[in-house]
């Protein structure tokens, strides 16, 4: 699950890079083919909490080694898929078979030749510790960088003229390096405050206005979220995107060419002799509502760093139940799940630690209970609509693999009608609610409610809107696309939010999310259950979802 404020530069070592699986030998893939065989038979005759036990044991074994998109590691847990698909009585819906290939491209920084400087007007350079003052992203479209100029404040970085809002007016970025603070301002609806607060689109709109380089600030907000010290644990971790037909790389503001996260602490650095200081724009940004305006600072920033590019692919797998109805069977209801986690932690394994982040519930889970959901589908059907069964790739990297498939659908993309996606479902008690983000900006609301009810179990508000979830999984690449869709998490009742707060805390991006967990297989087959009831409402629904009159999303984006 890519939440969280985790950095959106995921990561892959080397180490898995190299190992891709299209360099495995035959003997090795042919005993990968007979050990995925036995398991998935282990998971055909049990019943469904068995079924989910199974598939996640396979998913989240050592053996898959943190199943890091573009590794050898994932490649086993997408053949597996494919088995468990072909298996339960789906249709190929690949390119060729199951997969959709995803080219990828990822890039590792050579900490060794990371350099940052900050020069004063007085013409006073400071050198800044790497890994300690800041953090590098060189732009994976060039394998070195160097640039020098002068920097300028733009607040949170946001353009939303159309919400009264634009950090960027009035201020000259022509050949500069844009210092701005992480997220957007609270004044902000939660989601849409996600959706402003992206790096990626402020650094696109910054190029956009001829910046060349760009720097983050931390909010003490943030900090509190996700200490420094966990934003540098594993520099040896890969930065990627995705390649398109054409072989370009798809890079949000391509123009620039380095960015680097600041610490708290030299982040005063920036102000010195500026019209105000850090510790002042940092409290305004901290404040309700607080938006600092930007302005020029009298300082020139220097940046250079150089990355190892490698090329890979990884297969999002795609399995079709289709529809029975004349005319609807052209249409589709996607169920989603990503298939990749964090790979191995090598820092870790260094200090004589297990380092293999396994992603036993995020999201090994979800694939398991999605799995289950589509085998119910084709059990009970027949169903009006066709449904598409997707587990993605590279979900930790910036929601890849989703992207990929919406930009380059296996299906007409305005056939496909709604998302349904299972994330890190936290089965760690017995729950009585769930959360659906998402349903309140749709028709799809009323559909999730009535299947919650149909599943024996209440809807519950979002209770935690600050940190717009709905933005922040792979659902959101259809929602870019105009497609309405929902999120579904176990809700906070019956110790809900105690166990959730406990996994976030404790296991959340770490080697200990894996089966050793007290994860209750019966609370998956119900979870699982819901997810089934809400897809089969959709298929079967006389109209496709719509978006809600004067909704946010629907009118950022359906109307494109």
């Amino acid at each position: 699950m890519r939440k969280f404020s985790k950095v959106s530069a995921s990561v892959l070592t080397l180490g898995l890079l190299t190992a891709c699986v299209y360099q495995q030998s035959d003997d090795q893939s042919t005993s990968y083919d007979r050990e995925i065989a036995a398991a998935t038979k282990t998971a055909t005759g049990a019943d469904a909490a068995a079924r989910i036990k199974s598939d996640v044991a396979y998913l989240a074994d050592d053996a898959r080694e943190g199943r890091e998109a573009g590794s050898a590691g994932y490649e086993q847990a997408a053949r597996y898929v494919a088995a468990r698909m072909e298996n339960i009585g789906l249709q190929p819906g690949g390119e060729n078979g199951w997969y959709q290939q995803v080219p990828l491209r990822a890039g590792v920084t050579r900490q060794d030749k990371v350099e940052m400087s900050v020069t004063t007007a007085d013409g006073e350079t400071k050198l800044l510790a790497n890994l300690e003052d800041f953090r590098l992203f060189p732009s994976l479209g060039r394998v070195s960088f160097e640039l020098s100029a002068p920097a300028v404040f733009i607040g949170y970085g946001v353009h939303a003229p159309e919400a009264g809002h634009d950090d960027f007016d009035g201020l000259d970025l022509n050949g500069k390096i844009v210092v701005f603070f992480s997220g957007a301002p609270t004044s902000f609806e939660s989601e849409q405050r996600t959706h402003f607060g992206s790096s990626a689109l402020t650094r696109k709109e910054a190029a956009m206005r001829g910046a060349i380089g760009s720097i983050t600030l931390l909010t003490t907000s943030r900090v509190k979220r996700a200490p420094w010290e966990r934003l540098v644990a594993n520099p040896q971790r890969a930065s990627k995107t995705w390649v398109g037909p054409d072989g370009k790389a798809d890079i949000s503001g391509s123009e620039i060419v380095g960015s680097a996260v600041l610490s708290m602490d030299a982040s005063s650095m920036l102000f010195a002799g500026s019209k105000r200081s850090f510790k002042e724009v940092l409290a305004e940004a901290d404040a309700k509502g607080g938006a600092p305006k930007g302005f020029d600072l009298p300082v020139t920033v220097s940046m250079k760093g150089v990355l190892d590019i490698t090329d890979v692919t990884s297969p999002n797998v795609i399995g079709i139940i289709p529809g029975s109805d004349p005319v609807l069977k052209d249409e589709y209801v996607v169920l989603s799940a990503h298939l990749d986690h964090i790979g191995v932690n090598e820092s870790l394994q260094k200090e004589g630690k297990d380092g293999i982040n396994n992603g036993a519930l995020d999201n090994a889970m979800g694939v398991a209970t999605m799995l289950e959901a589509a085998k119910r589908m084709v059990e009970e059907g027949p169903l009006k609509r066709s449904v598409i069964i997707l587990a993605v790739t590279g979900e930790e990297s910036g929601l890849l693999g989703a992207d990929y498939f919406a930009h380059f659908p296996a299906v007409p993309i305005d056939s496909i009608v709604a998302d349904v996606n299972l994330d890190m479902p936290l089965v760690l008690h017995s729950f009585t609610d769930v959360i659906a983000f998402g349903a309140e900006h749709s028709s799809l609301g009323g559909i999730v409610k009535a299947a919650a009810k149909q599943a024996g179990v209440t809807l519950s508000p979002d209770p935690i809107p600050e940190q717009g979830l709905f933005t922040r999984s792979d659902h959101y690449r259809f929602v870019e696309k105009g497609v309405p869709s929902v999120f579904l998490v176990t809700g906070f009742e019956n110790g809900g939010e105690e166990k959730f707060q406990e996994f976030l805390t404790t296991h959340y991006h770490k080697p200990s999310d894996d089966t050793g967990l007290p994860i209750l297989y019966g609370d998956a087959a119900r979870f699982a259950d819901v997810n089934y009831e809400i897809a089969r409402a959709i298929a079967n629904a006389p109209a496709r979802p719509t978006w809600n009159e004067g909704d946010f999303f629907g009118e950022l984006f359906a109307s494109e």
